[in-house]
């Protein structure tokens, strides 16, 4: 898989893509991760890639532009163009699995007071992370990025992934490590057990518990 993102704050990335499981799947060639600055493509002789909005308002705006050259520079037949945004589709899990089918992605980062209107018709889709105000899309561009890389095949193996929260709509059971006894807070009896039958039903109901609890906050 390939995947582009458009910003403008290319090295806010420099850690996300050189630590841990998203450098050792970069590393393997399991993903291909491209960090481009928008304002490489503009017209502008001073390079500048907003301005403000007609009708008057705060703040400033992103011109079409630029992000519309850098999306035509980097298009092809495969790529599926996502436009980070609070009015997008709210991510999820299941977002994430139907992204990692695709070959090539392209994720452009918001920054400033929002887009010039016209770009959103470059988009294929467009996606939120949630109902709260961030600075830009960088952090959601992360957050997509690194779930849809951990799918990918051989990047981590498939009993991790077979036994992570919310693929079945729970969150994941509770794990315990030594010592049994940290500070008078002990390891549940029954997974020092050995009855593997007896643990897994522990494990299936602590997943419906902490779950309930979490849709009742």
């Amino acid at each position: 898989m390939r995947i582009d993102i458009l910003t403008l704050f290319p090295d806010m990335f420099t850690g996300f893509l050189n630590e841990s499981i998203i450098k050792r799947a970069i590393d393997r060639k399991l993903v291909n991760i491209n960090i481009i600055n928008f304002r490489d493509y503009t017209d502008d002789p001073h390079n500048k890639v907003d301005d403000t909005p007609y009708g008057g308002g705060a703040g400033m705006v992103l011109m079409p532009q630029p992000i519309f050259d850098a999306v035509d520079d980097l298009k092809d037949d495969d790529s599926y163009v996502i436009l980070l945004t609070p009015s997008g589709r709210t991510y999820n899990q299941s977002v994430a699995k139907s992204l990692k089918t695709k070959k090539h992605i392209i994720l452009i980062c918001g920054h400033y007071e929002g887009f010039d209107e016209r770009i959103k018709t470059l988009c294929d889709e467009e996606i939120s992370i949630g109902d709260y105000i961030l600075t830009g899309g960088e952090i959601p561009a992360m957050a997509i990025t690194d779930s849809i890389t951990r799918l990918l095949d051989g990047v981590i193996t498939n009993e991790s992934l077979d036994s992570e929260s919310f693929d079945d709509e729970l969150l994941d059971y509770p794990v315990y490590t030594k010592p049994r006894d940290f500070r008078g807070m002990k390891v549940p009896d029954v997974l020092l057990s050995g009855n593997h039958k007896e643990i897994e039903e522990y494990r299936n109901k602590e997943r419906i518990r902490l779950t309930n609890i979490k849709l009742n906050k």
